[in-house]
């Protein structure tokens, strides 16, 4: 009885083997086509935008988003501003074209 259990064993070991190995040879490496032009978003465009809207304003930027106005694509950047003597920050939105 004791062999029996053995050979059982060694049987499920072997077909666990042989699954894995035959899983790892249908899974073959991925070849990617080579990207001639990366992909570009907008919304890093308007963070980029934000960054360079709240140094010139000296202060940080809250939130930048893209939206439409008029037809045309904007972004939309909200900065704070360090208040005088203080008080609390001033939020200002700066509508900017996306270029």
């Amino acid at each position: 009885m004791k062999t029996f259990r053995s050979h059982i064993r060694a049987a499920m070991l072997a077909l666990a083997a042989a699954g894995l190995f035959a899983s790892q040879a249908i899974a073959m490496p991925v070849v990617e086509p080579p990207v001639e032009q990366p992909v570009v978003l907008a919304a890093s465009d308007c963070y980029a935008i934000g960054q360079q809207v709240a140094a010139q304003n000296g202060g940080t930027l809250a939130k930048a988003s893209q939206s439409t106005r008029g037809g045309q694509p904007v972004c939309v950047i909200v900065v704070l501003v360090p208040g005088k003597e203080g008080q609390r920050p001033r939020r200002s939105e700066i509508v900017v074209p996306l270029n």
